[in-house]
């Protein structure tokens, strides 16, 4: 056990999907470097207690939403009403834990979450913050009021195939946006977030050097030049071997590995759009149709309110799956690392959320990029312009330019020069880790910093 034995580090993630994963990932990491792990939680998309990691302790702060504030369609009005309610349970649960004889290092928080900061100044506790998401997006975030400044935002239309010259190679249609939100709120929120690390003792990235080193760089020295930034990703590959399906807030159905097992190697398009997005029944069927002409094996995860309104089984064409005859599967959600690992998954259609993205590229696995919001418009364009790991779908969704992407990436020859660049960005990712790798240096440098709080 390492000195940081007896120290204790309270996690707070806010509590959605995209964000539990890396936050719980994290602890794991810093568990295995000797600290004990403290995860403060909402009851609203509680921790399943039955996965939960049993030398962690939980606890749980009442903060409910409304069914009517859950189906808000405005974003930043939801984590407006979640950071409200948050507040004094979180100072509650915060003044229990310090009262305790265990001495608790440090706050490791969500940007989103923002009234963190002054709850943990009033106990003088130090607070680091978690970026769940790519540092190239985190850097468009924090350029936002320099494209305010110059009269970028809100976006025009006429301009949304242009460049942004200054965050090359970002086109204006890539900038983050978040359908159903007024635009000011929104400039609002990503303003607070990007400011966030300005005020904290650390910044973490679940990233690595030779994925955006870049943006790292333009982070630390445009942004915040006096803040530590630790770049220790991929978290799923560099902590102890863990289940699966810990994190996951939706049942995972593991019969579809035994489908898997069934098919060719690098076969099978696997297809899944996050645990958030919503198409509408239109853009669902010409994706049912594109897979079903593209002539490969699918496996699509198809979760509950995926398709607006509808479920995804009268929204399908009468004898569709059958027709198919075995050559897709259907499931409402899938133990997605343990699937894209899989020898006969040749491609990932994805929604462009950082963690896919990681898994994703720790695999080797080419993707398609259909992004939805926020980030997701960023991160498509570094996967298809700078790392050339895939193909992004930039003029809609069509069944005829699905099963184009599809053979293009699995049949035809320049889906050749993409898997052989996606096996280097792969090789990559391992090496990181490794010993004297740019992620294990910079977690050896966490655990340090942390001590030194």
């Amino acid at each position: 056990m390492e000195q940081s034995e007896g120290r204790k580090l309270i996690l707070f993630p806010l509590p959605f999907q995209g964000h539990i994963n890396p936050m719980l990932e994290l602890a794991n990491i810093l568990h295995s470097k000797g600290f004990s792990i403290a995860i403060i939680h909402t009851n609203f998309n509680s921790l399943n207690p039955s996965t939960r990691n049993p030398y962690f302790t939980y606890h749980s702060i009442p903060v409910d939403l409304t069914e009517t504030e859950v189906s808000l369609k405005d974003f930043t009005v939801l984590l407006s009403i979640l950071n409200a309610k948050c507040v004094e349970p979180f100072r509650e649960c915060l003044a229990g834990l310090l009262s305790d004889k265990d001495p608790i290092a440090c706050l490791i928080s969500d940007p989103l979450f923002d009234f963190t900061g002054s709850v943990a100044e009033s106990f003088k506790l130090p607070r680091i913050m978690l970026s769940t998401g790519g540092a190239a997006s985190f850097a468009v975030y924090a350029a936002f009021p320099l494209l305010k400044e110059k009269g970028y935002l809100p976006i025009q239309d006429s301009r949304l195939e242009e460049p942004v010259m200054e965050l090359s190679p970002i086109k204006f249609k890539d900038l983050p946006m978040m359908p159903n939100c007024d635009p000011e709120d929104f400039y609002q929120l990503i303003t607070n977030v990007a400011n966030e690390p300005k005020a904290s003792h650390g910044f973490i990235c679940n990233t690595f050097e030779d994925l955006e080193g870049h943006a790292l760089a333009t982070i630390h020295q445009e942004y915040y030049p006096n803040i530590p930034i630790f770049s220790l990703g991929p978290f799923h590959k560099c902590g102890p071997t863990t289940s699966s399906s810990s994190t996951s807030l939706l049942a995972q159905d593991q019969r579809c590995i035994s489908w898997l097992n069934t098919q060719a190697p690098k076969s099978v398009a696997y297809v899944s759009f996050g645990s958030v997005a919503k198409i509408d029944q239109a853009k669902f069927l010409e994706i049912a149709w594109g897979l079903a002409n593209s002539g490969q094996p699918f496996l699509w995860g198809i979760r509950p309110g995926l398709v607006e309104e509808l479920d995804w089984l009268k929204v399908l064409p009468n004898g569709f799956l059958e027709a198919l005859n075995e050559r897709a599967h259907i499931v409402k959600w899938s133990p997605q690392k343990e699937v894209l690992a899989h020898p006969t998954v040749g491609v990932f259609w994805t929604h462009c959320g950082w963690n896919s993205i990681l898994e994703s590229i720790c695999e080797g696995v080419p993707m398609i990029c259909t992004p939805c919001f926020s980030e997701q418009m960023v991160n498509a364009r570094y996967v298809s312009d700078v790392w050339k790991v895939g193909l992004q779908l930039e003029h809609g969704i069509g069944r005829g330019e699905v099963e184009r992407t599809i053979r293009r990436l699995m049949v035809e020859k320049e889906g050749e020069e993409i898997k052989k660049g996606a096996l280097k960005l792969m090789e990559k990712a391992n090496l990181c880790l490794k010993e004297g790798g740019s992620s294990y240096q910079s977690l050896d440098g966490l655990v340090k910093h942390i001590l030194s709080l």
